[in-house]
């Protein structure tokens, strides 16, 4: 696909989709910047009650997790970043970013996607490659409820000659659809379950998802070890917790882990 065939991103071709929803968001769309999680993070926010939301058509510093980079070529993918505001509370609420995977999960299996799985705590797998990936960063501001900011990446339609490192491999959703959506529409869709899942996660919490992550866990009964700030812990999957914490049956006993890398172990 060449560069005058993708489909720029248009504020108005989102509403269309989101339709009575639309006056839920406060929707920017810009052709570059640097990274919709930094420009959004430096942004004041409202006090008009809506969800903020930037989109580009390119990243040039988009960031992934523990301070990698998101790669983004024109019409290659769907890069967004939204403020959620939510109660205070001392941190983070438990299981946000598994929150957000299951909203994009949602989105791509009423579109048809099949071997949709989610790989704690923030990448969505077709069939264990990679197509999406998920960043979460708090923002607070005094006087001001806290919040967080929600990054999204979703490969379209990667270049034939892409370099994209991945433990999984990636793939992309034209891989994945005969005819895929454009990311107008696919963007209007994703904020629509994003708005329904934060709803509902604002009202009961994580615990009331739980089920609907672990139904998709790409890890469940396997053996894998995390990667994390101190030592390697090795175990089974044994799924999350209310907390969002990943469960693992160990030779010592089940351990709680709360952040770190998980990779696939060879069995």
């Amino acid at each position: 696909m060449s560069h005058s065939d993708f489909e720029a991103l248009d504020a108005g071709a989102v509403a269309a989709v989101l339709g009575e929803l639309a006056g839920q968001f406060s929707l920017v769309v810009v052709p570059e910047c640097d990274s919709t999680n930094s420009r959004l993070m430096e942004t004041p926010a409202d006090d008009d009650g809506r969800i903020a939301v930037l989109a580009a058509d390119r990243q040039t510093a988009g960031r992934g997790r523990r301070g990698r980079s998101w790669l983004s070529w024109p019409g290659a993918g769907l890069t967004f970043s939204l403020r959620w505001h939510f109660m205070p509370a001392p941190h983070m609420p438990a299981g946000l970013s598994l929150v957000v995977g299951l909203a994009v999960a949602r989105t791509l299996e009423e579109l048809g996607v099949e071997g949709v799985q989610l790989k704690w705590p923030n990448d969505v797998l077709i069939h264990g490659k990679k197509l999406a990936g998920i960043l979460v960063e708090l923002s607070s501001s005094r006087g001001r409820p806290p919040a967080a900011v929600i990054g999204i990446g979703l490969n379209l339609r990667l270049p034939a000659d892409a370099q994209v490192e991945s433990a999984t491999g990636v793939t992309d959703l034209a891989a994945c659809l005969a005819s895929p959506p454009g990311p107008n529409r696919l963007l209007g869709l994703l904020l629509g379950q994003l708005h329904h899942f934060l709803d509902l996660y604002a009202a009961a919490g994580f615990p009331a998802l739980r089920a609907a992550w672990q139904q998709r866990n790409a890890f469940a009964d396997l053996p894998v070890r995390i990667l994390g700030e101190a030592q390697e812990v090795a175990g089974t999957c044994a799924g999350v917790d209310d907390d969002g914490a990943l469960l693992l049956d160990t030779p010592e006993g089940r351990r709680r882990v709360l952040s770190g890398e998980v990779s696939l172990r060879l069995a």
